[in-house]
């Protein structure tokens, strides 16, 4: 059997796992995990829930993430400390505070045996009539968003979480939702690298473990293809911020993508264009995903050199960051 379910992070139905789910999750090694909302009671049951999803592991632990950026993005609320919008703490100018945040929020969550949390937006807020960013960006210019992107990095990941910058190249120009449509971004090259990619190059150096490939149409990239399915897209984000660890789409199942192309179509052309994982809110998606990719490795459609270089990513990052806090890595370990 192979392993290329570590390729894939997917979400699960409710508050502890259906029989199904724990099937896929053991027999296809699958590489994450994502929790919503209705994944939370309260949290002794989300313990409970991380714990019995880690005993299904074969050798290094899934990645159990959320989105948790304060502001209207919490998907745990209960119990957990809820936090101002980013752009509101980041007016009171101090990185110290927003380090302060970021350190709690991990800590609360790390409690929880979650280990990657998607943030933080590195997003720039150029256009005031955005609502998907809006004010879950920290500033209005390149220079203010870079001088908080580091400091809620390092707040994340001293406290044992692993962070994942987004989206990639920058969603706070655009004027639709990508979760309903496909943003057209009209930013210049020039543009993007002299202001939307800055922080993204700040949160690389601050040794960022993710960086989050949002769907967006940039005619200065690619005027063809999304830039989660475009292999333009990956290389300037590589040779821009000089990123070597895993990027990750945004989910596979928002509209921008889904209205356009089927789910075995769009999984093949994010893994050839350059993501490293592919994220699903739907575990019957992840599925069709996986059966794509191995029957494309198997007919060599996809070069199996170009999945085996994913899949030592993921591993190189999980036996980094994982070996020494979840100790054993036998078969079979359930710490």
């Amino acid at each position: 059997m192979d392993n290329f379910g570590q390729l894939l992070i997917t979400g699960i139905k409710g508050t502890s796992l259906l029989p199904e789910e724990i099937e896929f999750i053991k027999n296809e090694k699958i590489g994450g995990i994502i929790f919503f909302s209705h994944n939370f009671q309260d949290p002794a049951q989300l313990a409970e829930l991380v714990n019995s999803i880690q005993k299904l592991r074969d050798d290094y632990p899934l990645f159990i993430s959320v989105d948790q950026e304060g502001g209207r993005v919490m998907r745990l609320k209960t119990h957990f400390t809820q936090f101002p919008a980013m752009l509101d703490i980041a007016s009171l100018d101090s990185p110290k505070l927003v380090f302060d945040v970021h350190q709690i929020l991990a800590k609360e969550l790390a409690a929880c045996g979650i280990n990657l949390v998607f943030s933080p937006c590195c997003d720039i807020l150029t256009n005031p009539e955005n609502k998907v960013i809006g004010d879950r960006a920290f500033g209005t210019d390149a220079e203010t968003v870079e001088k908080f992107i580091s400091a809620a990095i390092r707040g994340i990941q001293t406290s044992g979480l692993l962070s994942c910058a987004k989206h990639f190249p920058g969603h706070g120009s655009s004027f639709k939702d990508s979760h309903f449509y496909l943003p057209l971004v009209k930013t210049s090259i020039e543009e993007l690298k002299s202001k939307e990619v800055i922080p993204f190059i700040k949160a690389s150096k601050s040794r960022v473990e993710f960086i989050m490939m949002a769907h967006l149409l940039v005619d200065s990239i690619d005027n063809k293809l999304p830039t989660s399915l475009s292999p333009k897209a990956y290389e300037f984000l590589r040779q821009e911020t000089k990123f070597s660890k895993i990027v990750i789409t945004d989910d596979m199942e928002m509209k921008a993508i889904s209205d356009k192309y089927t789910i075995e179509e769009a999984a093949l052309m994010a893994l050839s264009a350059g993501t490293d994982m592919l994220l699903y809110r739907f575990m019957d998606d992840a599925k069709k995903a996986l059966e794509a990719i191995r029957e494309a490795v198997k007919k060599k459609t996809v070069k199996r050199e170009t999945v085996l270089e994913k899949l030592q990513r993921v591993e190189k990052c999980k036996k980094e960051n994982f070996e020494k806090a979840y100790g054993s890595l036998q078969k079979g370990s359930s710490n």
